[in-house]
């Protein structure tokens, strides 16, 4: 019994060795770079108007966002979640244009009358005050 801890505290010991010493290796390549005159920050600069933030999103928004970037063979999948808001903002604001416009059209076509007096014994439905 005491062979087998023994085996297996020797092996853990190589596989952590072992480790070390790649992990070393792959940090020597590094070690001749000079960031004495390195900054803090992205590397690359953000576009002026671009915001960094984070927002929790629904899984099958990404998966449907990344699944179009998939199909298209590249690009990027928040540029395509900001171009679809983007066109919610447009397509409602477009909206709202076209409902005042309706609006000012009909308020200027109808024939101005007094106030409209509700029919005997029916009561008013818009609440007082306004």
């Amino acid at each position: 019994m005491d062979a087998r801890r023994s085996s297996h505290a020797l092996r853990e010991r190589t596989i952590v060795y072992t480790l070390l010493v790649m992990k070393k290796a792959a940090a020597d390549r590094y070690r001749d770079i000079d960031f004495s005159r390195a900054r803090r920050g992205a590397v690359v600069k953000p576009e002026p108007g671009k915001t960094k933030i984070s927002i929790r999103l629904d899984k099958t928004v990404l998966d449907h966002f990344r699944d179009q970037v998939d199909k298209a063979r590249g690009g990027n999948y928040q540029t395509l979640i900001n171009a679809a808001l983007l066109e919610h903002i447009h397509r409602r604001s477009a909206l709202d244009i076209v409902r005042q416009v309706l609006r000012e059209e009909l308020a200027s076509s109808s024939p101005r009358q007094g106030p409209a007096s509700p029919a005997r014994g029916r009561v008013s439905r818009t609440p007082r005050g306004r």
